[in-house]
């Protein structure tokens, strides 16, 4: 395990989340999950993504959740990089490092597990109108800011 900074929380949980795009080169749409639980968080937005398993690398944890879930695979890219070294805290015990990804086998995405609707939003401050989870919502601001929108 590599050594945390000073004053950098370690979290006991990490979790991956992807910010699917059209195309990683040229991005217009993002693809968005609407949760269908737990309770607390049924119908709120995410990004889609789960907990990294022991022995996974964080990409490899994300294409498998994301097959998982959406019944696709993808390709990562780039990462929107958080304010701590495991990303962007999530709650005291968990945070999510998040990347950037494309579908990669040309089927189109399905809700399977934890999610009602999945919806491909422009890339643009409307996406600041869905109702995010909170600490998604931070990422959603990163990612625009990133991509000058």
């Amino acid at each position: 395990m590599t050594e945390q900074p000073t004053g950098q929380q370690q979290y006991s949980t990490q979790v991956v989340g992807a910010a699917i795009f059209d195309s990683l080169t040229d991005p217009q749409v993002l693809l968005v999950a609407q949760r269908s639980a737990p309770e607390w968080a049924a119908g709120l937005w995410e990004f889609p993504g789960g907990k990294v398993e022991y022995g996974e690398t964080e990409q490899q944890a994300l294409v498998r959740e994301i097959h998982e879930e959406l019944g696709v695979m993808v390709r990562t890219g780039t990462e929107i990089v958080g304010p701590h070294e495991q990303g962007w805290e999530l709650n005291e015990d968990a945070a999510m490092r998040v990347f950037c990804a494309q579908i990669i086998d040309g089927h189109t995405p399905e809700a399977l597990q934890d999610h009602s609707e999945l919806r491909w939003v422009d890339l643009d401050r409307s996406l600041l109108e869905l109702d995010w989870i909170p600490a998604d919502l931070k990422i959603v601001e990163a990612l625009l800011e990133k991509l000058g929108r």
